[in-house]
């Protein structure tokens, strides 16, 4: 087992990449109190981000989550955050639990947009527990040619 994706809490984040925000902080946690499954819930938030023609399309995977508990925002005009909460288990004193696997708690992913983005018609659907946002891209501006006549 490797020591480095248990740093980076097991994250399939490119820090190379520019257009992702999900670098890893080394300080985050320390001044605020945390627990592993915060923390656990913030990094199972995977989101796939795929280009096609027409627009740029997130995929998200919050199984358990109902819409009401994500928030899909745009941020100085280039950078979308989908974020929410899932609810946590009602604990009763008498229950002894053997084992907590599903994530609760808060998430978040921050992601720059490309100047091509249309943020005023980002479109966002729920369904089965998979989060899609759709933002429509620009047309390609091209270039404009003048043909210059040669004399002499």
């Amino acid at each position: 087992m490797s020591l480095v994706p248990s740093l980076f809490g097991g994250r399939r984040s490119n820090v190379f990449d520019p257009f992702s925000l999900d670098a890893w902080d080394p300080f985050e946690g320390l001044f605020t109190p945390s627990s592993a499954r915060d923390i656990a819930a913030f990094t199972n938030a995977r989101v796939d981000w795929k280009e096609t023609p027409e627009a740029h399309v997130f995929k998200a995977d919050l199984p358990g989550l109902k819409k009401e508990e994500v928030k899909v925002e745009v941020e100085d005009k280039n950078i979308l955050q989908i974020s929410g909460e899932g609810s946590k288990e009602n604990e009763e004193k008498n229950d002894k639990w053997h084992r907590v696997e599903r994530a609760s708690g808060k998430f978040m992913r921050r992601f720059k947009l490309p100047e091509n983005a249309k943020i005023e018609e980002v479109k966002a659907t729920m369904e089965n527990g998979v989060l899609t946002v759709t933002v429509p891209k620009a047309p390609e501006k091209k270039p404009e040619v003048k043909s210059i006549d040669i004399s002499g």
